[in-house]
Protein backbone atom coordinates (compact mmCIF):
# COMPACT_ATOMS: atom_id res chain seq x y z
CA UNK A 1 0.00 0.00 0.00
CA UNK A 2 1.50 3.41 -0.80
CA UNK A 3 0.42 5.80 1.84
CA UNK A 4 -0.51 9.55 1.40
CA UNK A 5 2.98 10.61 3.03
CA UNK A 6 4.70 9.00 0.17
CA UNK A 7 2.74 10.28 -2.02
CA UNK A 8 3.35 13.63 -0.66
CA UNK A 9 6.94 13.32 -1.44
CA UNK A 10 6.52 11.81 -5.54
CA UNK A 11 4.49 14.58 -6.25
CA UNK A 12 7.00 17.06 -4.60
CA UNK A 13 9.72 15.43 -6.24
CA UNK A 14 7.79 16.04 -9.59
CA UNK A 15 6.93 19.82 -8.94
CA UNK A 16 10.79 19.81 -8.73
CA UNK A 17 11.62 20.06 -5.47
CA UNK A 18 14.86 19.69 -4.40
CA UNK A 19 15.24 20.35 -0.77
CA UNK A 20 12.52 20.19 2.37
CA UNK A 21 13.39 22.40 5.01
CA UNK A 22 11.91 20.30 8.52
CA UNK A 23 11.74 18.67 11.81
CA UNK A 24 11.00 15.43 12.29
CA UNK A 25 8.47 14.34 15.38
CA UNK A 26 6.03 11.82 16.80
CA UNK A 27 3.29 14.04 15.52
CA UNK A 28 4.47 13.87 11.28
CA UNK A 29 6.40 10.71 11.06
CA UNK A 30 4.29 9.69 8.47
CA UNK A 31 5.63 13.02 6.09
CA UNK A 32 9.08 11.54 6.31
CA UNK A 33 8.13 7.86 5.57
CA UNK A 34 8.65 8.44 1.35
CA UNK A 35 12.30 10.22 1.81
CA UNK A 36 14.08 7.10 1.79
CA UNK A 37 15.40 6.61 -1.41
CA UNK A 38 14.24 9.83 -2.70
CA UNK A 39 15.74 12.74 -4.66
CA UNK A 40 14.75 15.36 -2.25
CA UNK A 41 17.33 16.34 0.33
CA UNK A 42 16.14 17.19 4.03
CA UNK A 43 17.78 19.92 5.95
CA UNK A 44 16.85 19.56 9.78
CA UNK A 45 16.51 23.12 11.68
CA UNK A 46 16.55 23.63 14.92
CA UNK A 47 13.17 25.74 15.39
CA UNK A 48 10.32 26.29 13.00
CA UNK A 49 11.05 30.01 12.54
CA UNK A 50 14.34 29.09 11.45
CA UNK A 51 12.64 26.34 9.02
CA UNK A 52 11.07 28.68 7.40
CA UNK A 53 13.36 32.15 7.53
CA UNK A 54 15.89 28.60 5.90
CA UNK A 55 13.08 28.40 2.82
CA UNK A 56 12.97 31.85 2.63
CA UNK A 57 16.34 32.52 1.63
CA UNK A 58 16.68 29.27 -0.24
CA UNK A 59 13.74 30.46 -2.47
CA UNK A 60 14.76 34.03 -3.19
CA UNK A 61 18.22 32.66 -4.67
CA UNK A 62 17.04 29.50 -6.19
CA UNK A 63 13.28 30.73 -7.95
CA UNK A 64 11.87 27.61 -6.30
CA UNK A 65 9.80 27.14 -3.84
CA UNK A 66 10.50 26.46 -0.42
CA UNK A 67 9.09 23.67 1.27
CA UNK A 68 9.18 23.03 5.01
CA UNK A 69 7.58 19.90 6.68
CA UNK A 70 6.57 20.76 10.63
CA UNK A 71 4.65 19.08 13.46
CA UNK A 72 0.75 20.25 14.24
CA UNK A 73 0.14 22.85 17.08
CA UNK A 74 3.38 24.32 18.39
CA UNK A 75 5.36 23.56 14.97
CA UNK A 76 2.60 26.13 12.90
CA UNK A 77 2.60 28.91 15.47
CA UNK A 78 6.43 29.10 15.57
CA UNK A 79 6.58 28.76 12.05
CA UNK A 80 4.02 31.54 11.28
CA UNK A 81 6.34 34.48 12.24
CA UNK A 82 8.65 32.95 8.37
CA UNK A 83 5.12 33.20 6.89
CA UNK A 84 4.28 36.67 7.90
CA UNK A 85 8.03 38.14 6.35
CA UNK A 86 7.68 35.83 3.05
CA UNK A 87 4.31 37.07 2.85
CA UNK A 88 5.21 40.74 3.33
CA UNK A 89 7.86 39.85 0.79
CA UNK A 90 5.91 38.03 -1.84
CA UNK A 91 7.98 34.74 -1.29
CA UNK A 92 7.19 31.11 -2.29
CA UNK A 93 7.23 29.05 0.70
CA UNK A 94 4.64 25.36 1.33
CA UNK A 95 4.61 24.69 4.92
CA UNK A 96 3.16 21.15 5.24
CA UNK A 97 1.90 20.60 8.49
CA UNK A 98 0.37 17.63 10.13
CA UNK A 99 -3.06 17.61 11.91
CA UNK A 100 -4.63 15.97 15.11
CA UNK A 101 -6.49 13.10 13.76
CA UNK A 102 -10.25 13.83 12.32
CA UNK A 103 -12.57 14.77 15.14
CA UNK A 104 -9.90 15.58 17.50
CA UNK A 105 -8.78 19.02 16.11
CA UNK A 106 -10.72 21.99 17.67
CA UNK A 107 -12.55 19.67 19.92
CA UNK A 108 -11.28 21.25 23.43
CA UNK A 109 -10.44 18.41 24.54
CA UNK A 110 -7.12 18.74 25.59
CA UNK A 111 -5.58 16.82 22.83
CA UNK A 112 -1.60 17.10 22.30
CA UNK A 113 -1.24 20.13 19.83
CA UNK A 114 -4.44 20.84 19.75
CA UNK A 115 -5.42 24.51 18.12
CA UNK A 116 -8.60 25.73 18.17
CA UNK A 117 -8.29 26.39 14.49
CA UNK A 118 -5.04 25.60 13.00
CA UNK A 119 -5.84 26.66 9.64
CA UNK A 120 -7.65 29.99 10.27
CA UNK A 121 -4.04 30.84 12.23
CA UNK A 122 -1.73 29.68 8.81
CA UNK A 123 -4.82 31.64 6.72
CA UNK A 124 -3.56 35.16 8.21
CA UNK A 125 -0.04 34.97 6.69
CA UNK A 126 -0.44 33.15 3.43
CA UNK A 127 -2.25 33.39 0.08
CA UNK A 128 -3.93 29.98 0.59
CA UNK A 129 -4.69 27.69 3.80
CA UNK A 130 -5.82 24.37 3.21
CA UNK A 131 -7.20 21.55 5.48
CA UNK A 132 -6.91 17.86 3.85
CA UNK A 133 -10.19 16.09 5.05
CA UNK A 134 -9.61 12.91 2.23
CA UNK A 135 -6.41 11.76 0.61
CA UNK A 136 -8.08 12.62 -2.90
CA UNK A 137 -8.33 16.32 -2.08
CA UNK A 138 -4.14 16.00 -1.71
CA UNK A 139 -3.53 16.69 -5.78
CA UNK A 140 -5.64 19.69 -6.32
CA UNK A 141 -4.13 21.82 -2.99
CA UNK A 142 -0.65 20.70 -4.08
CA UNK A 143 -1.45 22.45 -8.15
CA UNK A 144 -3.36 24.96 -6.18
CA UNK A 145 0.04 25.81 -4.58
CA UNK A 146 2.16 25.50 -7.20
CA UNK A 147 -0.19 27.66 -9.48
CA UNK A 148 -0.05 30.44 -6.81
CA UNK A 149 3.88 30.25 -7.03
CA UNK A 150 4.35 30.51 -10.51
CA UNK A 151 0.97 32.04 -12.09
CA UNK A 152 0.17 34.63 -9.07
CA UNK A 153 1.85 36.90 -6.56
CA UNK A 154 4.11 33.88 -5.17
CA UNK A 155 3.04 34.29 -1.36
CA UNK A 156 3.05 31.43 1.06
CA UNK A 157 0.75 28.70 0.72
CA UNK A 158 -0.41 26.28 4.10
CA UNK A 159 -1.28 22.80 3.86
CA UNK A 160 -2.35 20.72 6.68
CA UNK A 161 -3.30 16.88 6.84
CA UNK A 162 -4.60 14.90 9.64
CA UNK A 163 -2.44 12.16 10.56
CA UNK A 164 -4.90 9.85 9.85
CA UNK A 165 -5.24 10.54 5.77
CA UNK A 166 -1.53 10.70 6.12
CA UNK A 167 -1.08 7.41 6.73
CA UNK A 168 -4.52 6.30 4.45
CA UNK A 169 -4.27 4.50 0.90
CA UNK A 170 -2.96 6.73 -1.76
CA UNK A 171 -2.51 4.00 -4.21
CA UNK A 172 -3.97 5.19 -8.25
CA UNK A 173 -3.69 8.98 -6.54
CA UNK A 174 -2.88 10.94 -9.84
CA UNK A 175 0.36 13.55 -9.69
CA UNK A 176 -0.96 16.84 -9.36
CA UNK A 177 -1.19 18.72 -12.65
CA UNK A 178 0.13 22.78 -12.37
CA UNK A 179 0.06 24.05 -15.19
CA UNK A 180 -1.70 28.08 -14.95
CA UNK A 181 0.57 30.70 -16.84
CA UNK A 182 0.89 34.18 -15.35
CA UNK A 183 -1.87 36.60 -16.71
CA UNK A 184 -1.02 38.42 -20.26
CA UNK A 185 -1.10 41.73 -20.17
CA UNK A 186 -4.14 43.37 -22.10
CA UNK A 187 -2.61 44.52 -26.29
CA UNK A 188 -4.66 48.01 -25.62
CA UNK A 189 -3.23 48.92 -22.25
CA UNK A 190 0.41 48.14 -23.94
CA UNK A 191 0.09 50.19 -26.66
CA UNK A 192 -1.30 53.09 -24.22
CA UNK A 193 2.24 52.58 -22.64
CA UNK A 194 4.25 51.94 -25.48
CA UNK A 195 2.98 55.28 -26.25
CA UNK A 196 3.49 57.17 -23.21
CA UNK A 197 6.87 55.76 -23.37
CA UNK A 198 7.52 56.97 -26.71
CA UNK A 199 6.73 60.50 -26.50
CA UNK A 200 8.17 60.68 -22.90
CA UNK A 201 11.15 63.20 -22.86
CA UNK A 202 12.37 62.33 -19.13
CA UNK A 203 11.46 58.88 -18.45
CA UNK A 204 11.74 56.89 -15.19
CA UNK A 205 11.67 53.43 -13.92
CA UNK A 206 10.65 52.13 -10.55
CA UNK A 207 12.18 48.29 -10.00
CA UNK A 208 10.90 46.61 -6.91
CA UNK A 209 11.35 42.93 -5.70
CA UNK A 210 8.54 41.56 -8.61
CA UNK A 211 11.25 43.02 -11.40
CA UNK A 212 14.33 41.10 -9.73
CA UNK A 213 14.13 38.27 -12.53
CA UNK A 214 13.17 40.18 -15.14
CA UNK A 215 16.68 41.94 -15.05
CA UNK A 216 17.79 41.63 -18.60
CA UNK A 217 14.88 43.03 -19.82
CA UNK A 218 14.64 45.81 -17.65
CA UNK A 219 18.45 46.63 -18.01
CA UNK A 220 17.64 46.78 -22.16
CA UNK A 221 14.39 49.28 -21.94
CA UNK A 222 15.66 51.33 -19.37
CA UNK A 223 18.84 51.95 -21.39
CA UNK A 224 16.92 52.63 -24.66
CA UNK A 225 14.49 54.94 -22.90
CA UNK A 226 17.70 56.77 -21.04
CA UNK A 227 15.33 56.33 -18.29
CA UNK A 228 17.28 56.72 -14.33
CA UNK A 229 16.40 53.30 -12.62
CA UNK A 230 14.87 53.75 -8.82
CA UNK A 231 15.67 50.28 -7.39
CA UNK A 232 14.17 49.43 -3.82
CA UNK A 233 15.64 47.41 -1.51
CA UNK A 234 14.72 43.73 -3.07
CA UNK A 235 15.47 45.57 -6.77
CA UNK A 236 19.28 46.44 -6.16
CA UNK A 237 21.35 45.03 -8.36
CA UNK A 238 19.27 44.80 -11.51
CA UNK A 239 22.05 47.24 -12.95
CA UNK A 240 25.71 46.64 -11.64
CA UNK A 241 27.36 49.48 -9.20
CA UNK A 242 28.30 52.42 -11.59
CA UNK A 243 25.57 51.94 -14.17
CA UNK A 244 24.84 55.78 -15.33
CA UNK A 245 21.64 55.15 -14.98
CA UNK A 246 21.33 52.97 -11.70
CA UNK A 247 19.64 54.71 -8.84
CA UNK A 248 20.58 52.61 -5.93
CA UNK A 249 18.88 54.63 -3.12
CA UNK A 250 15.93 54.54 -1.16
CA UNK A 251 13.04 56.27 -2.72
CA UNK A 252 12.27 58.00 0.68
CA UNK A 253 15.29 60.14 0.44
CA UNK A 254 14.25 63.65 -1.31
CA UNK A 255 16.63 63.65 -3.75
CA UNK A 256 15.76 60.74 -4.87
CA UNK A 257 11.36 61.89 -4.74
CA UNK A 258 12.81 64.89 -6.18
CA UNK A 259 13.84 62.76 -9.21
CA UNK A 260 11.07 60.98 -9.82
CA UNK A 261 8.45 63.97 -9.61
CA UNK A 262 10.68 65.74 -12.42
CA UNK A 263 10.14 62.87 -14.59
CA UNK A 264 7.30 63.17 -17.45
CA UNK A 265 6.58 59.19 -17.32
CA UNK A 266 7.15 56.85 -14.69
CA UNK A 267 7.02 53.16 -15.09
CA UNK A 268 6.73 51.03 -12.04
CA UNK A 269 7.88 47.31 -12.63
CA UNK A 270 6.52 44.44 -9.89
CA UNK A 271 6.83 47.24 -6.63
CA UNK A 272 4.04 47.84 -4.23
CA UNK A 273 4.99 51.73 -3.65
CA UNK A 274 4.71 50.77 -0.11
CA UNK A 275 5.52 52.89 2.93
CA UNK A 276 8.80 50.73 3.95
CA UNK A 277 10.19 51.40 -0.05
CA UNK A 278 9.21 54.89 -0.31
CA UNK A 279 8.21 56.71 3.02
CA UNK A 280 10.68 55.17 5.10
CA UNK A 281 10.71 57.59 7.79
CA UNK A 282 6.81 58.39 7.32
CA UNK A 283 7.66 61.93 6.33
CA UNK A 284 4.09 62.10 3.84
CA UNK A 285 2.79 59.76 1.27
CA UNK A 286 4.39 59.52 -1.98
CA UNK A 287 3.22 61.72 -3.99
CA UNK A 288 1.44 59.96 -7.11
CA UNK A 289 3.13 60.49 -10.85
CA UNK A 290 0.53 62.06 -13.11
CA UNK A 291 1.49 59.81 -15.99
CA UNK A 292 2.25 56.34 -14.21
CA UNK A 293 2.24 53.17 -15.84
CA UNK A 294 2.50 49.73 -13.36
CA UNK A 295 3.82 46.34 -14.05
CA UNK A 296 2.30 43.67 -11.93
CA UNK A 297 1.31 40.35 -11.50
CA UNK A 298 -1.36 40.77 -9.21
CA UNK A 299 -4.05 42.56 -10.44
CA UNK A 300 -5.25 44.02 -6.84
CA UNK A 301 -1.83 45.70 -6.55
CA UNK A 302 -2.32 47.54 -9.77
CA UNK A 303 -4.42 50.26 -7.85
CA UNK A 304 -2.77 50.16 -4.43
CA UNK A 305 -0.43 52.98 -2.81
CA UNK A 306 -0.72 55.01 -6.68
CA UNK A 307 -3.19 54.32 -9.01
CA UNK A 308 -1.86 54.64 -12.55
CA UNK A 309 -2.82 56.08 -15.77
CA UNK A 310 -2.09 52.45 -17.29
CA UNK A 311 -2.11 49.45 -15.18
CA UNK A 312 -0.24 46.10 -17.20
CA UNK A 313 -1.24 42.99 -15.51
CA UNK A 314 1.19 40.31 -16.06
CA UNK A 315 4.57 39.01 -15.17
CA UNK A 316 7.62 41.21 -14.95
CA UNK A 317 9.82 39.54 -17.81
CA UNK A 318 6.95 38.78 -20.01
CA UNK A 319 5.59 42.18 -20.32
CA UNK A 320 8.46 43.78 -20.78
CA UNK A 321 9.51 41.92 -23.36
CA UNK A 322 5.93 42.60 -25.06
CA UNK A 323 6.57 46.42 -24.42
CA UNK A 324 10.23 45.77 -26.08
CA UNK A 325 8.98 44.66 -28.89
CA UNK A 326 6.45 47.55 -29.83
CA UNK A 327 7.70 50.78 -30.78
CA UNK A 328 9.19 53.27 -28.35
CA UNK A 329 10.79 55.32 -30.29
CA UNK A 330 14.53 56.12 -31.42
CA UNK A 331 17.19 55.30 -28.41
CA UNK A 332 17.82 58.19 -26.04
CA UNK A 333 20.24 56.15 -24.23
CA UNK A 334 22.48 58.25 -21.61
CA UNK A 335 19.46 61.16 -21.43
CA UNK A 336 18.72 60.80 -17.74
CA UNK A 337 22.43 59.88 -16.60
CA UNK A 338 23.17 63.31 -15.26
CA UNK A 339 20.00 63.33 -13.80
CA UNK A 340 20.44 60.15 -11.90
CA UNK A 341 24.12 60.66 -11.11
CA UNK A 342 23.06 63.89 -9.31
CA UNK A 343 20.44 62.26 -7.33
CA UNK A 344 22.60 59.39 -6.35
CA UNK A 345 25.59 62.22 -5.12
CA UNK A 346 23.01 64.12 -3.19
CA UNK A 347 20.95 61.28 -1.63
CA UNK A 348 24.06 59.56 -0.13
CA UNK A 349 25.31 63.33 0.95
CA UNK A 350 21.65 63.56 2.53
CA UNK A 351 23.00 60.68 4.70
CA UNK A 352 24.72 61.24 8.31
CA UNK A 353 28.45 60.38 8.15
CA UNK A 354 27.66 56.87 10.61
CA UNK A 355 25.33 55.45 8.28
CA UNK A 356 27.90 56.52 4.96
CA UNK A 357 30.73 55.02 6.92
CA UNK A 358 28.12 51.92 7.31
CA UNK A 359 27.84 51.94 3.55
CA UNK A 360 31.24 52.29 3.09
CA UNK A 361 31.48 48.87 4.84
CA UNK A 362 29.16 47.37 2.71
CA UNK A 363 31.09 48.19 -0.58
CA UNK A 364 33.94 47.02 1.06
CA UNK A 365 32.69 43.47 1.32
CA UNK A 366 30.68 43.35 -2.32
CA UNK A 367 34.15 44.38 -3.84
CA UNK A 368 36.50 42.05 -1.95
CA UNK A 369 33.28 38.87 -2.25
CA UNK A 370 32.06 39.93 -5.93
CA UNK A 371 30.19 37.13 -6.31
CA UNK A 372 28.78 36.49 -2.81
CA UNK A 373 25.10 37.16 -1.93
CA UNK A 374 24.30 39.30 1.19
CA UNK A 375 21.84 38.23 3.83
CA UNK A 376 20.60 41.05 6.05
CA UNK A 377 19.00 41.28 10.03
CA UNK A 378 16.95 44.34 10.94
CA UNK A 379 20.69 45.91 11.89
CA UNK A 380 22.40 48.95 11.67
CA UNK A 381 24.70 47.85 8.58
CA UNK A 382 21.05 46.88 6.82
CA UNK A 383 19.16 49.57 7.66
CA UNK A 384 21.89 51.87 6.08
CA UNK A 385 22.40 49.37 3.20
CA UNK A 386 18.72 49.79 2.44
CA UNK A 387 18.80 53.50 1.89
CA UNK A 388 22.24 53.44 -0.35
CA UNK A 389 23.49 50.42 -1.28
CA UNK A 390 24.30 49.12 -4.65
CA UNK A 391 24.37 45.37 -4.59
CA UNK A 392 26.85 43.65 -7.29
CA UNK A 393 24.22 41.55 -9.05
CA UNK A 394 20.21 40.94 -8.86
CA UNK A 395 19.48 39.06 -5.79
CA UNK A 396 22.46 39.64 -3.83
CA UNK A 397 21.19 41.95 -1.39
CA UNK A 398 18.30 40.86 0.68
CA UNK A 399 16.83 41.11 4.25
CA UNK A 400 14.38 41.30 6.71
CA UNK A 401 14.39 44.87 7.52
CA UNK A 402 11.48 45.16 5.02
CA UNK A 403 8.21 44.40 4.66
CA UNK A 404 7.11 42.91 8.08
CA UNK A 405 10.66 43.36 9.31
CA UNK A 406 11.43 40.57 11.49
CA UNK A 407 14.70 39.86 13.29
CA UNK A 408 16.60 36.45 13.93
CA UNK A 409 16.11 36.19 9.81
CA UNK A 410 19.62 36.48 8.31
CA UNK A 411 20.96 33.69 10.04
CA UNK A 412 19.05 30.70 8.76
CA UNK A 413 17.92 32.68 5.62
CA UNK A 414 21.51 32.81 4.53
CA UNK A 415 21.91 28.99 5.15
CA UNK A 416 18.88 28.97 2.53
CA UNK A 417 20.76 30.98 0.32
CA UNK A 418 23.87 29.13 0.18
CA UNK A 419 22.04 25.62 -0.02
CA UNK A 420 20.82 27.31 -3.38
CA UNK A 421 24.20 28.52 -4.54
CA UNK A 422 26.81 26.21 -3.13
CA UNK A 423 29.14 27.73 -5.33
CA UNK A 424 28.81 31.50 -4.06
CA UNK A 425 30.06 32.85 -0.63
CA UNK A 426 27.65 34.18 1.73
CA UNK A 427 27.77 36.82 4.26
CA UNK A 428 25.29 36.81 6.89
CA UNK A 429 25.22 40.60 8.45
CA UNK A 430 23.49 40.67 11.93
CA UNK A 431 23.30 42.37 15.14
CA UNK A 432 24.39 40.94 18.16
CA UNK A 433 20.68 41.21 19.79
CA UNK A 434 19.35 40.01 16.41
CA UNK A 435 21.49 36.99 16.17
CA UNK A 436 20.15 36.00 19.91
CA UNK A 437 16.95 34.95 18.08
CA UNK A 438 17.90 32.37 16.66
CA UNK A 439 21.24 31.09 18.18
CA UNK A 440 20.14 27.59 17.96
CA UNK A 441 20.55 27.64 13.91
CA UNK A 442 23.99 27.60 14.30
CA UNK A 443 24.52 24.54 13.97
CA UNK A 444 22.36 23.99 10.89
CA UNK A 445 25.19 25.79 8.89
CA UNK A 446 27.89 22.96 9.88
CA UNK A 447 25.46 20.18 8.90
CA UNK A 448 24.96 21.36 5.42
CA UNK A 449 28.83 21.89 4.89
CA UNK A 450 28.00 26.06 4.21
CA UNK A 451 30.46 28.47 2.61
CA UNK A 452 29.18 31.65 5.10
CA UNK A 453 30.64 34.37 7.01
CA UNK A 454 28.20 35.75 9.66
CA UNK A 455 29.72 39.33 10.31
CA UNK A 456 28.35 40.50 13.83
CA UNK A 457 27.68 44.04 14.38
CA UNK A 458 28.20 44.09 17.91
CA UNK A 459 27.11 47.51 19.43
CA UNK A 460 26.11 45.60 22.90
CA UNK A 461 21.96 45.28 22.62
CA UNK A 462 19.80 46.65 20.82
CA UNK A 463 21.42 49.49 19.72
CA UNK A 464 19.17 51.07 16.78
CA UNK A 465 16.25 51.07 19.43
CA UNK A 466 18.75 53.08 22.52
CA UNK A 467 19.27 55.52 19.75
CA UNK A 468 15.52 55.91 18.75
CA UNK A 469 14.41 56.08 22.56
CA UNK A 470 16.71 58.79 23.11
CA UNK A 471 15.60 60.66 20.02
CA UNK A 472 12.59 61.20 21.35
CA UNK A 473 13.38 61.60 25.11
CA UNK A 474 12.72 58.19 26.36
CA UNK A 475 15.35 57.42 29.12
CA UNK A 476 16.39 53.54 27.18
CA UNK A 477 15.09 50.43 29.02
CA UNK A 478 15.32 47.03 27.95
CA UNK A 479 18.26 47.70 25.26
CA UNK A 480 21.09 46.67 26.94
CA UNK A 481 21.03 43.10 26.56
CA UNK A 482 24.85 41.81 27.32
CA UNK A 483 25.46 39.56 23.94
CA UNK A 484 27.60 36.10 24.47
CA UNK A 485 31.14 36.27 23.83
CA UNK A 486 31.30 34.94 20.55
CA UNK A 487 34.74 33.78 20.24
CA UNK A 488 33.75 30.66 23.12
CA UNK A 489 29.88 30.24 21.19
CA UNK A 490 32.20 30.19 17.18
CA UNK A 491 34.38 27.70 18.90
CA UNK A 492 31.55 25.66 20.17
CA UNK A 493 31.13 25.15 16.85
CA UNK A 494 34.07 24.44 15.28
CA UNK A 495 33.92 28.14 13.87
CA UNK A 496 36.65 29.86 12.84
CA UNK A 497 36.22 33.72 14.98
CA UNK A 498 38.36 37.05 14.70
CA UNK A 499 37.31 40.17 16.00
CA UNK A 500 37.49 42.79 13.48
CA UNK A 501 38.88 46.52 14.36
CA UNK A 502 40.19 48.33 10.93
CA UNK A 503 38.52 48.22 7.92
CA UNK A 504 42.12 46.91 6.67
CA UNK A 505 41.26 43.85 8.91
CA UNK A 506 37.86 43.00 7.24
CA UNK A 507 39.33 43.11 4.09
CA UNK A 508 41.79 40.80 4.90
CA UNK A 509 39.71 38.24 6.51
CA UNK A 510 37.06 38.27 3.38
CA UNK A 511 39.89 37.89 1.43
CA UNK A 512 41.03 34.43 3.36
CA UNK A 513 36.82 33.95 3.51
CA UNK A 514 36.47 33.98 0.08
CA UNK A 515 39.82 31.46 -0.91
CA UNK A 516 38.09 28.43 0.75
CA UNK A 517 34.95 27.29 1.71
CA UNK A 518 34.42 27.83 5.67
CA UNK A 519 32.57 29.26 7.92
CA UNK A 520 33.74 32.22 9.77
CA UNK A 521 32.13 34.28 12.46
CA UNK A 522 33.64 38.35 12.53
CA UNK A 523 32.53 40.76 14.77
CA UNK A 524 32.97 43.60 14.16
CA UNK A 525 32.50 46.41 16.80
CA UNK A 526 29.69 48.93 15.82
CA UNK A 527 31.41 51.81 16.87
Amino acid sequence: MKKLGNYLIEALEAAGVRHVFGIPGVHNLELYRGLEGASLRHVTGRHEQGLGFMADGYARISGRPGVCFTISGPGVSNITTALGQAYGDSIPLLVIASQNRRGEAGSARGFLHELPDQRALAAAVTAASIAISEPGELPAALAQAFSIFSAARPRPVYIEIPLDILAADATGLALPVHAASPPRADASALEAASTLLRDARRALVLAGGGAIRAAPELHRLVEHLGAPLVMTTNARGIVPPGHPLGVPMSASLEPVRALIAAADVVLAVGTEIGPTDYDMYSVSDFPNPANLIRIDIDAQQLTRSAIPRVGLCGEAAQTLRQLLERDLGVSRAGAGAEAAAAARQQAIAALSPVMQSHIDVLNLIRDTLPTAVLVGDSTQLVYAGNLGFAAATPGSWFNSATGYGTLGYALPASTGAGLAAPERPIVCLVGDGGLQFSLGELAVLRDVDAWTAIIVWNNHGYGEIRSSMLAVGIRPQGVDVQPPDFALLAAAYGYTHRLIETAEALGDALSDFGRRRQIIVLELAAD
